[in-house]
């Protein structure tokens, strides 16, 4: 069976190895399915003309006063802004995830209120932009929450590097409506980035306590993506080092101890973050592995330890998904 692979060595006198390491009216047939003439007309179905009303018609809503448009656009400012912001300021995956469907939401709801009021008629144009760049907003933010549940976004700068034709269409006409009349319709202070593919030099360390033990890690990363592979002991992380794809790195001074390794392969390394941005999973070892150095009287022994983050042949060690707010970052 196919798997990842953890392999111990024991230096100087042997060699260990890990073993499990509603249904539809027909259409009419014959002639047109279409009706013309107008609704409430005499019964020859001819349009009517003249100066007389149809008295089943509803007289269309007023626009409203400045005053008043100004305080429906207010009202809903604040929410907006805030939940852009909080999109913008997602720090898990699991927030990101939780941040897109609110944004969605209240974005979708402003504009249907928006859209169901006559603004006066000075701004009917900037009006109706605002109204469909929240809505194009929200639909994009919809087909992103998919985006971000599959783990092809993680970061919520990714989210809005892939929205960022939406947002700078919806910034631009807040601007337009606010400078129309000082509306309050400026609700994104948020700017997309640009796409990258960012990546350390192979061996990087992103964090590195005291390393002046005899034994030694090796990891054997032959995926497809990058990755950083975290090691903890006890409750605290020991180290986490960059390994490019198809790629190995040794660490040394290993101090004993049983130790936990966790990996996250990824697309786009943040170091602000300290995360991947796209293509991102989070994994563990099942079994600890452990460092011991022996001493006797004429020889010193100790443990080095090979892992392999990509399945091969053989390979006798198990590995499970992480909850991403789980994984020690």
């Amino acid at each position: 069976m196919a798997g990842p692979r953890l392999i111990s060595c024991v230096l100087a006198l042997a060699t260990l190895t890990l073993g499990a390491c509603s249904s539809s009216l027909p259409s009419p047939t014959g002639g047109e399915s279409k009706v013309s003439g107008v609704a409430g007309g005499s019964g020859g179905g001819a349009p009517v003309s003249g100066g007389g009303s149809d008295a089943s018609s509803s007289p269309s809503p007023s626009a409203l006063t400045a005053e008043a448009y100004k305080s429906a656009l207010e009202s809903r400012h604040k929410a907006l802004a805030g939940a852009i912001d909080a999109l913008a300021g997602a720090r898990s995956v699991k927030a990101l995830d939780d941040r897109v469907g609110r944004a969605e939401e209240a974005l979708s709801g402003a504009a249907d209120a928006l859209a169901a009021i006559v603004p006066p008629d000075a701004v009917r144009a900037q009006h109706d932009a605002y109204v469909a760049g929240l809505r194009d907003f929200a639909s994009g933010l919809g087909a992103t929450a998919g985006k971000v549940g599959a783990r092809n976004l993680c970061t919520s700068s990714a989210v809005l590097i892939d929205l960022d034709d939406q947002l700078a269409a919806l910034d631009k006409a807040g601007e337009a409506l606010q400078s129309a009349g000082g509306y309050p319709a400026d609700i994104v202070d948020v700017k997309a980035g640009k796409k990258a593919t960012r990546r350390l030099g192979n061996g990087s360390f992103i964090r590195r306590s005291t390393l002046n033990g005899r034994s030694s890690l090796e990891i054997d990363n032959g995926g497809t993506r990058d990755a950083v592979v975290t090691v903890v002991k006890g409750g605290s992380k020991t180290f986490s080092v960059y390994v490019r794809k198809k790629s190995k790195f040794k660490v040394r001074g290993v101090r004993d101890g049983s130790y936990k390794i966790y990996f996250t392969h990824g697309v786009d390394w943040d170091g602000k973050s300290k995360s991947f941005t796209r293509e991102c999973s989070f994994e563990k070892f099942d079994k600890s592995v452990k460092f011991k150095t022996t001493f006797t009287a004429t020889q010193v022994r100790w443990h080095d330890w090979r892992v392999t983050l990509h399945a091969i042949s053989g390979g006798n060690a198990k590995t499970a998904p992480v909850d991403p707010d789980d994984f020690p970052s």
